[in-house]
């Protein structure tokens, strides 16, 4: 079995390392990681991993961290009455080869890894989908799903907030970071679902062209124009982490900013003391998103079936409006997973490809 093992101290430096499997424990079940994807999603992980447990999922010596990652798997030794050989799952992995599971609240449709480590975490991560009768799957698009899913679901329960609260009196949200997965995960839904509110896109001048020619937004601006943007009623989502360019945000907008959410750190160099890391702003307090406890109460308030409906209905519009925008490139091998990585946490990632692992 292999595994990736970051240094915490220093991002950049990772290691593939050789372990022994060991035997399989009673009521447990061994995954063979066929594929993942690596995004800024994941950097995002890393960076604040101590701070909100990413680390913790699974464990690594001391010093080190396995970075958790979407994709795909395939059963190849079980312990457990309800999983046989050869059924493929979806859900949260390390940058590993194997993860071993012990499924808990067995359904049709999935399961809860129960393994005593993991259980204090978010349980929205320790859900797997059993890919035979998940509605999310289409064989065609896994690709897709792994680079995509998890940061649309993030947009998606973004949107759903914010039109619980009527987007704060908004006539406008302005996005971050507005070539990453998620925040345009965000704009389909809000396109879709919030059609009176405005979609204003910032991003960096090399890829204003491809924000652009996504179709996402109603307007696309370069980071150094956020002078240009409308005084109206506004809200922010940040997925960018670049203090100096929330506080521009918040000074040219001023009283017209009604909500300043926070979402992610993919400028990782620029985040300053944390995501956000503006220190005192005027207007609102800039807020952290935390898609976890939204999207638990997202499935208590209409129960699991028709919350995966609804977040099917989306992803299906998502990838009608934005499957195609991204060029899909396989690579083999952890050391191929590692070295994206790495060169994610240095900042160099085409908007325009994203990165599939198969191990």
């Amino acid at each position: 079995m292999q595994q990736v093992h970051v240094h915490k101290s220093d991002l950049t430096k990772a290691d593939v390392v050789e372990l022994d499997e060991g035997a399989l424990a009673e009521g447990a079940v061994r995954l063979a990681i066929e594929s993942f994807s690596v995004t800024a999603n994941n950097v995002t992980y890393a960076v604040v991993g101590d701070g909100f447990g990413y680390w913790n999922f699974f464990p690594a010596p001391e010093g080190m961290g396995i970075v958790p990652m979407w994709g795909h798997a395939r059963v190849i030794q079980s312990n457990h009455p309800e999983f046989t050989v050869g059924e493929r799952v979806y859900g949260y992995l390390p940058m590993a080869s194997h993860l071993d599971v012990v499924p808990g609240k067995v359904s049709a449709g999935g399961f809860v890894d129960m393994a005593e480590h993991r259980l204090p975490m978010s349980p929205i991560y320790n859900q797997y989908s059993r890919l035979a009768v998940d509605p999310e799957h289409d064989p065609d698009r896994e690709g897709e799903r792994m680079l995509f899913g998890p940061l649309f679901r993030t947009g998606f329960l973004i949107e759903y907030f914010m039109r619980a609260e009527n987007w704060f009196g908004a006539s406008q949200v302005i996005l971050t970071s507005a070539s990453s997965k998620t925040a345009m995960g965000l704009a389909s839904v809000a396109k879709r679902r919030s059609p009176d509110v405005k979609r204003v896109g910032l991003t960096s001048p090399g890829n204003v062209e491809f924000v652009k020619a996504s179709g996402l937004y109603d307007e696309v601006l370069a980071y150094d124009a956020v002078g240009d943007l409308a005084a109206v009623p506004s809200v922010t989502v940040d997925f960018a982490g670049n203090a100096k360019l929330l506080g521009a945000l918040h000074h040219h907008l001023g009283d017209d900013l009604k909500y300043s959410c926070l979402v992610g750190a993919t400028h990782i160099e620029e985040r300053g003391g944390g995501i956000g890391g503006a220190g005192d702003l005027p207007g609102p307090t800039p807020t952290l998103f935390f898609a976890p406890d939204h999207a638990v109460a997202l499935f208590k308030e209409h129960g699991s079936e028709k919350a995966g409906a609804m977040v099917a209905e989306s992803w299906r519009g998502f990838l009608e409006d934005a499957g195609g925008a991204i060029a899909i490139e396989r690579r083999s091998g952890l050391e191929a997973a590692r070295d994206t990585f790495v060169k994610m946490v240095g900042g160099s990632v085409d908007p325009a490809k994203g990165i599939v692992i198969e191990p």
